[in-house]
């Protein structure tokens, strides 16, 4: 079920009936919508992502890849979404990323080159807007690109190179470029590089119609919220101008309490942190910060929460803002966590034990183990993988290791290019069984009630929080046995032994209750990392089941016991009548 909090206006376009024009604290809303498969998988039918940026347009993006667009004065449109979007080119490139601004496109393709597309009305394309108005075509504005940052509401664009310095151009209203108080023009026309930058790694910006927001992590992982613009025009978490990225400081995301998300747009700002807390500042004029009321607000306030459904999953909530509506929303995790783990371990060296040089000579790291059973179980696949490697550029060849890892299509091109060795039927779990099942390459032993378990220290560590700490953690022992696990029965350790490896439930068990206490007391001990449908919820639905089972069959027996009873006692009826009437006979002649 989705599950979606929504405040501000409600009107132009009216997206949720029988509710007011105006809700200014966020609320939980049933909105049913209507799907032309109701067969189809509940999964599919998930909230992927809501986009509401624009000043009159919410877009609803499904798992399935459908989505539903709501604009001003017009009934719900539905979206075909096109699914490999990474099939666009520009010349012989693959296009990785695509972020759009208010009225313009920025294309980052495969070999770290941006493009523009659209209007350059403001010099969002780093181009002189005497010599160009707007473009259909793309046109290359920036090489050795690592990352875009722009808004559905902004005439304007940071581009983040490789060497982690940043550039902006387009229109820099109220100082929203941050480029410093001698910088008055409103429009900036060629890239120019953005001074002063905070130290760390630069998680997200987003600019809004007056201001930007920047989200930095430090060294010490601490997440930091910077700000440049006006804050009369929508409040920049302080009381003055800013006119260079300075420091958003408040008690309300203090170090313990990291930042998750922020949603930037038109003339307001939203915080999710994550122990769950909404923060807000700007603009609430509609409500649109879920305070209660609509007086703006110009620093930080937590925003009251009714109870949420998925609380110990708070990284699962998103957040989406509107001119004048804001949404926070859940959305189910696109894939299975050992599968996305494997794509975030694959490049740390201590796992990996076999090196692959690209057509610059540099070098990449991979885990034989997993290549081994991803590319037929044969050692001239890896030798002609790496022959590919060698004509490759980093940047590809690290596509080609996510392909493989994540048995996904990242690179169509680069593909068809080694289809050939790789078993794409394959899933990513099978793998794991069958590497489980091969005892001489597991490297762990977990030894309860004098019997052994022999499993992957890397799976281990992608499941487990408690092997993750025990086996990454300098100080921590690192011996090859843990014993004493004897509050769980053999029947409960072998569900949780096979969900570890394939993040499925071992068929062939009755579930009991005493089952499902133990799996509580095991997925706590083991802290495994859960996804959705986590293994709990899975096993409490197959007792329910079970017990509808019980009952039904139950039923039927009972019912064919009584209507064996009724028939037996029909028949003794029958037969009692019977010697009844013969017993009359022999008195009525004696009589006669």
């Amino acid at each position: 079920m989705n599950e979606i909090l929504f405040f501000g206006e409600n009107y132009n376009p009216k997206l949720f009936k029988n509710e007011p024009d105006s809700i200014t604290k966020p609320k939980p809303i049933q909105f049913k919508f209507k799907f032309e498969n109701e067969n189809e998988n509940e999964n599919e039918k998930q909230i992927k992502q809501i986009s509401s940026a624009r000043f009159y347009s919410t877009i609803f993006l499904f798992k399935n890849g459908k989505a539903i667009e709501y604009l001003k004065d017009s009934n719900p449109q539905k979206i075909q979404i096109e699914e490999n979007i990474q099939k666009v080119t520009v010349g012989d490139r693959i296009i990785e990323d695509i972020v759009s601004g208010y009225d313009s496109i920025y294309l980052l393709t495969s070999n770290q080159n941006v493009y523009g597309i659209g209007s350059n009305q403001f010099g969002q394309l780093g181009v002189d807007t005497r010599t160009l108005d707007k473009t259909e075509k793309p046109i290359l504005m920036m090489k050795n690109v690592s990352k875009i940052f722009s808004g559905d509401s902004a005439e304007g664009v940071f581009l983040l190179n490789s060497n982690q310095e940043l550039f902006g151009c387009g229109g820099n209203f109220n100082g929203r470029l941050g480029l410093g108080e001698s910088t008055d023009e409103q429009k900036i026309e060629s890239l120019a590089k953005i001074q002063n930058i905070p130290k760390g790694k630069i998680i997200d910006i987003q600019i809004g119609n007056y201001h930007s927001i920047m989200l930095i992590e430090n060294e010490n992982q601490e997440r930091k919220l910077y700000s440049c613009g006006d804050y009369k025009c929508n409040g920049l978490g302080k009381n003055d101008h800013a006119y260079e990225f300075t420091e958003i400081k408040s008690s309300l995301f203090e170090n313990d309490d990291n930042i998750l998300e922020i949603a930037v747009t038109y003339r307001h700002t939203l915080i999710l942190t994550r122990k769950g807390k909404l923060i807000g500042f700007g603009n609430n004029s509609y409500g649109q910060l879920g305070t209660g009321n609509t007086k703006e607000q110009l620093i930080p306030i937590q925003i009251e929460l009714p109870k949420l459904r998925f609380n110990e999953n708070i990284s699962n909530y998103h957040l989406s803002c509107g001119t004048y509506h804001s949404f926070l929303y859940y959305s189910y995790p696109s894939f299975s966590n050992l599968e996305e783990d494997l794509i975030k371990l694959f490049r740390r060296k201590e796992f990996c034990d076999i090196s692959f040089k690209t057509e610059n000579g540099e070098i990449i790291e991979a885990h034989k183990l997993i290549l081994k059973y991803r590319l037929n179980q044969n050692q001239n696949e890896i030798e002609k993988l790496q022959g590919i490697i060698s004509n490759k550029s980093i940047k590809e060849s690290n596509q080609i290791f996510e392909m493989i890892y994540s048995n996904k299509i990242i690179n169509p091109k680069l593909y068809y290019e080694i289809k050939e060795i790789i078993n794409s039927n394959e899933k990513i779990e099978e793998t794991m069984k069958r590497i489980y099942l091969n005892e001489n390459e597991n490297d762990f032993i977990i030894e309860r009630k004098e019997k052994q378990y022999k499993f992957l220290k890397l799976i281990l560590i992608m499941r487990s929080e408690l092997y993750r700490g025990m086996f990454l953690s300098v100080t921590e022992d690192k011996s090859n046995k843990v014993t004493d696990y004897s509050e769980l029965s053999n029947k409960s350790f072998q569900i949780l032994e096979y969900w570890i490896y394939s993040n499925q439930i071992k068929e062939g068990i009755e579930i009991t209750q005493k089952i499902i206490n133990e799996i509580k007391t095991g997925i706590d001990y083991f802290q495994l990392n859960q996804t959705y449908p986590n293994l709990f919820d899975l096993l409490i639905n197959k007792f329910n089941n079970q017990n509808q089972k019980h009952e039904t069959s139950k039923l039927n027996l009972k019912s064919k016991l009584k209507s064996k009873l009724n028939s037996k006692s029909k028949s003794k009826l029958k037969s009692n009548s019977k010697l009844k009437s013969k017993s009359k006979f022999p008195s009525q002649r004696k009589s006669n």
